[in-house]
C-alpha cells in the first residue's frame, strides 16, 4: 500500500525543490548596449609652407667628356694611364711612335723648301727675262734698220733678191725672239700665283703634319678620370681611331625625366631665379637643377641637374688628386658617368599645406578628421604630391636638415576646410565612415582614465 505513494511523494518533493530554487535565485542585472570605439592614432593639423618633392630617376652623363683619337696611322709607343685612373692637368695620357710621326713632317718641310726655291728661281728668271728683252729689242731695231737699207738698195737694183730675203728673215727672227721673251714676261704673274698657291698648299700640309706631330703626345687637358681605353702600347692604330677618353672631375650632369604636371612650377622658379635642389637621400650629394631639355615627349621632359661635389671632394687639392696613391683608389660616394641615381627634387614651397603619412589618405582625395565628439568626419583634399617631413620649411627659411633625414616621404595635401588645431586620423581603417566612434587617446574619458591610473 505504501509503495503506491512513493512516486507521488517524489513529484511533491521535486516541486518543492523547484519552488525553493526559484525563490532563492539572484535577480538578473539589466544590460545596456554600448557603442564600440575603434582605437586609432591621429596627428594635429599644423598648416605651414612645405616643399613638394618629386622623385626622379636618371643617369649621370659627362657632357665635357673628350675622346682622344690617333692623328695619323702609327704605333702606340706609350700609354701610362689605366681605366678609372685619376689624372692631373698636363699629365701624359698616350704617345705615338716618333718613327711614324717624323717622316710625314720631314716630307712636308721638304715640299715647302722646294716650292720656296722655285719661287726664288722664278723671280731670278723674271729679272733675267727683262734684261734679255731689252737686248733682244735692240737686236730687233738693228734688224729693222738693216731691212730698210736692203729695201732701199734693192729698189735701185744695187742689191740682189736673196740678200733682201736674208734681211727680211733676220728681222722676222728678231721679232719672234722679242715676242717669245715678252710672252715669258707676261706669264710671270700667272706662274708666280701658281707657285704661291702650291707653296700655301705645302705650308698647309706642313701645318697639318706639325699639328699631328704635336697631337701624337696627348696631355690631360684638365683634372679628370680616364675611361674607354681602346689601345695598348705596341698596337698599330689607324688615323682617327679612338685611343681613350677622359672626363673632368667637375661638370657631371644627371638627366632625369620630369612629369609634365611639374614643368610649369619648375619653369616659373627658373625664370624667377629660384634655385631648385635635389639630393640623394642615402648619400651626401647635392644636385642643382640647371634647366630643362629643349625637347620633350608625352611622358615628360628631361631635367638637367649639375652634380655638385661633396664636402669631401671639394676639400681635395689638385696635388692630392695627382698622387699615385689617390690615383689608384676610388673615393667613396663619387658618381661616374653611366651611374643611375634616384633623387628627390625640391619644388618651390607651397603655403597652407599639410604633410600626412600615406596611411592617412583614403582613395585619391579623402581623409578623416576627429571631431570634438571623437567621431570621424570625412574631408576631401587636393593632393599636391610628396614631401619629406623634415624637409618642411617656413616661407623664407630654408632648412638643410631636410634631405639628410631618412628619406621617408609623406603626402602633401591642401584643403580650404583644413585648419590648425584639427586632428587627422593616421590609422587606415577598412570600415571608416562618417560618424564612426574612435579613440585616439586624446578624448576626455581616456584622459580621465589615465589620471586615475596610479
Amino acid at each position: 500500500m505504501f509503495k503506491r505513494f512513493i512516486p507521488l511523494l517524489i513529484l511533491v518533493l521535486g516541486g518543492l525543490v523547484f519552488l525553493y530554487l526559484k525563490m532563492t535565485a539572484p535577480a538578473p542585472t539589466e544590460v545596456t548596449a554600448e557603442e564600440r570605439s575603434w582605437r586609432v592614432t591621429s596627428m594635429p593639423v599644423e598648416l605651414k609652407s612645405h616643399r613638394p618633392v618629386v622623385p626622379l630617376y636618371g643617369s649621370v652623363v659627362a657632357p665635357d667628356l673628350i675622346t682622344v683619337t690617333a692623328p695619323l696611322a702609327a704605333r702606340v709607343a706609350m700609354r701610362p694611364v689605366h681605366d678609372g685612373q685619376r689624372v692631373a692637368e698636363g699629365e701624359l695620357l698616350v704617345a705615338l711612335d716618333e718613327a711614324d710621326v717624323q717622316p710625314p713632317l720631314t716630307q712636308a718641310r721638304a715640299e715647302v723648301a722646294d716650292l720656296e726655291a722655285q719661287l726664288e728661281s722664278e723671280q731670278i728668271g723674271y729679272a733675267n727675262d727683262q734684261q734679255a728683252l731689252r737686248r733682244e729689242q735692240a737686236i730687233l731695231d738693228n734688224a729693222q734698220r738693216r731691212l730698210e737699207r736692203a729695201q732701199s738698195l734693192a729698189s735701185r737694183n744695187l742689191l740682189s733678191q736673196s740678200e733682201l730675203d736674208d734681211a727680211r728673215d733676220g728681222e722676222d727672227q728678231a721679232r719672234l725672239t722679242v715676242a717669245n721673251r715678252q710672252r715669258l714676261i707676261d706669264e710671270h704673274p700667272t706662274r708666280l700665283k701658281r707657285l704661291q698657291a702650291q707653296l700655301e698648299r705645302a705650308r698647309a700640309g706642313l701645318g697639318i703634319a706639325e699639328r699631328d706631330a704635336a697631337r701624337s703626345r696627348v696631355m690631360a687637358p684638365f683634372d679628370g678620370v680616364i675611361t674607354r681605353i681602346e689601345a695598348a702600347p705596341g698596337d698599330r692604330v689607324a688615323s682617327g681611331a679612338d685611343l681613350l677618353s677622359v672626363y673632368p672631375l667637375t661638370g657631371l650632369e644627371l638627366r632625369a625625366r620630369v612629369p609634365n604636371r611639374y614643368q610649369d612650377d619648375i619653369l616659373s622658379a627658373l625664370r624667377e631665379g629660384q634655385p631648385l635642389w635635389a639630393r640623394v637621400p642615402e648619400r651626401d650629394m647635392a644636385l642643382r637643377l640647371e634647366r630643362l631639355a629643349g625637347e620633350g615627349d608625352p611622358a615628360g621632359t628631361e631635367a638637367i641637374l649639375s652634380v655638385a661635389p661633396t664636402l669631401a671632394t671639394t676639400a681635395l687639392s689638385t696635388e692630392a688628386l695627382s698622387t699615385p696613391a689617390f690615383a689608384n683608389t676610388a673615393e667613396g660616394g663619387l658618381v661616374r658617368p653611366g651611374s643611375m641615381l634616384s633623387v628627390l627634387l625640391e619644388l618651390p614651397p607651397v603655403a597652407n599645406t599639410l604633410a600626412v603619412p600615406y596611411s592617412t589618405l583614403y582613395g585619391n582625395d579623402t581623409l578623416y578628421l576627429v571631431n570634438e565628439d571623437d567621431r570621424l568626419e570625412r574631408l576631401s583634399v587636393t593632393v599636391l604630391g610628396e614631401t619629406v617631413p623634415r624637409a618642411a620649411e617656413q616661407e623664407g627659411g630654408a632648412t638643410d636638415e631636410a634631405m639628410t633625414a631618412s628619406g621617408e616621404r609623406w603626402l602633401l595635401v591642401r584643403s580650404d576646410a583644413l585648419a590648425s588645431g584639427q586632428r587627422v586620423v593616421t590609422t587606415h581603417l577598412p570600415n571608416a565612415v562618417d560618424g564612426l566612434l574612435v579613440d585616439d587617446g586624446t578624448s576626455a574619458a581616456a584622459a580621465g582614465d589615465e589620471e586615475s591610473t596610479p
